[in-house]
C-alpha cells in the first residue's frame, strides 16, 4: 500500500493522455502500430512513476515537505518509506523505463536511419533527466519556476508528436495544435498543485511559477491554460462538424472547474481539482480521438 501511495496513481491517467492523443491521430491516418502503442504506454507509466518518486525524494530532502504542506502526506514525509528504499526504487523504475524505452525506439524506428533512433534515445534520456531534476539535485528546475515549461514540452509536444512519429515516421506541423492542447491541460494540473502548496513552497524556497506571479495571477493563468487548450483543439478540428461539439464539451469539463478555482479564495481546498483536471484531460483525449476516427 505504501508504494501505491508513492506511485500516486491519480496522476497516471494524465500521463497516458499524450500517448493516446498521438496514437489516435496515427490511427486516423491509417498508420497505427499496436506494439508501439503498448510500449509507449508502459514507458510513459514508468516515467511518470519515476517522476513521482523523485519528486517525493527531492522535496523531502530539501525540507519542502513539512507540516505546512497542504496536500496529502508524502511517503518519505510520513515515514512510510526510508530514503534508502526510495533511492533503490528509483533505480529500479529507471531501469524498467530504460528497457521499455529502448524497445519502443527499436520498434518505432524500424526501417529508418540510425540517427533517428539516436535522436529518440537522446529525447528519452532527456525525459528521464527532466523527471528526476524537477526537485532533485543542486539546481532543480522546479524550484526555479520552470516546471510548467518542462511539463508542456514533454507531456505536450514530445509526447504527442513523438508518439505519432513512432507510428507513422512522419512529422506534421499541424499536430502542434492538439499537442499544445494536451500540454496546456497537463500544465494546468501542475498549476493546481502549486497553487495548493504556494504558501509552504514560498517558505521553503521553492519558487514555482505560482510563487513568482502570486496566487491571483496563477488563478487567471489556470483559466487561460484551459481556455487556450480548448481553442487549439477547435482550431485543429475546423472545419470538421464536431469542432463546436468539442468546444462545448471542453467548456463543461475544463472551464467550469477553472471558473470555480478563479473565484475560490481558499487555496487549501484546491486538492480535489487536481484529480478532476487529470481525469478531465484523460476523458477529453479519449473522446477526442474516438470522435476523430468515427465522425
Amino acid at each position: 500500500m505504501k508504494w501505491i501511495n508513492a506511485f500516486r496513481l491519480r496522476t497516471l491517467p494524465l500521463a497516458f493522455s499524450c500517448i493516446i492523443m498521438g496514437s489516435g491521430l496515427a490511427f486516423r491516418d491509417g498508420q497505427f502500430n499496436l506494439t508501439v502503442f503498448v510500449l509507449a504506454l508502459v514507458t510513459t507509466l514508468f516515467l511518470q512513476i519515476l517522476s513521482n518518486l523523485a519528486n517525493d525524494y527531492g522535496d523531502f530532502v530539501k525540507g519542502t515537505d513539512n507540516n505546512n504542506r497542504v496536500g496529502p502526506d508524502r511517503t518519505l514525509q510520513s515515514g512510510l518509506i526510508t530514503k534508502d528504499e526510495m533511492v533503490k526504487a528509483m533505480w529500479l523504475i529507471a531501469l524498467l523505463c530504460s528497457v521499455f524505452g529502448v524497445w519502443l525506439i527499436y520498434e518505432g524506428t524500424k526501417g529508418l536511419d540510425l540517427h533517428r533512433g539516436g535522436l529518440f534515445a537522446i529525447l528519452g534520456l532527456a525525459a528521464m533527466g527532466a523527471a528526476v531534476k524537477y526537485t532533485m539535485g543542486k539546481n532543480p528546475y522546479g524550484y526555479a519556476g520552470l516546471g510548467d515549461l518542462f511539463v508542456f514540452l514533454f507531456f505536450g509536444w514530445l509526447g504527442v508528436v513523438g508518439s505519432y512519429f513512432l507510428h507513422t515516421h512522419l512529422f506534421d506541423l499541424n499536430l502542434l495544435l492538439p499537442a499544445s492542447a494536451i500540454g496546456f491541460f497537463t500544465t494546468a494540473v501542475l498549476n493546481i498543485n502549486n497553487m495548493r502548496d504556494h504558501e509552504a513552497d514560498a517558505k521553503s524556497g521553492k519558487n514555482t511559477l505560482v510563487v513568482r506571479i502570486g496566487i491571483s495571477w496563477a488563478k487567471r493563468y489556470h483559466f487561460m491554460l484551459n481556455f487556450i487548450g480548448i481553442l487549439f483543439i477547435v482550431l485543429y478540428t475546423v472545419p470538421a462538424i464536431n469542432a463546436i461539439w468539442f468546444f462545448l464539451f471542453g467548456f463543461i469539463i475544463f472551464i467550469k472547474p477553472a471558473r470555480e478555482i478563479l473565484r475560490n479564495k481558499d487555496h487549501t481546498s484546491f486538492d480535489p481539482y487536481l484529480k478532476k483536471q487529470a481525469i478531465a484531460t484523460f476523458m477529453f483525449t479519449i473522446i477526442f480521438v474516438v470522435g476523430l476516427n468515427i465522425l
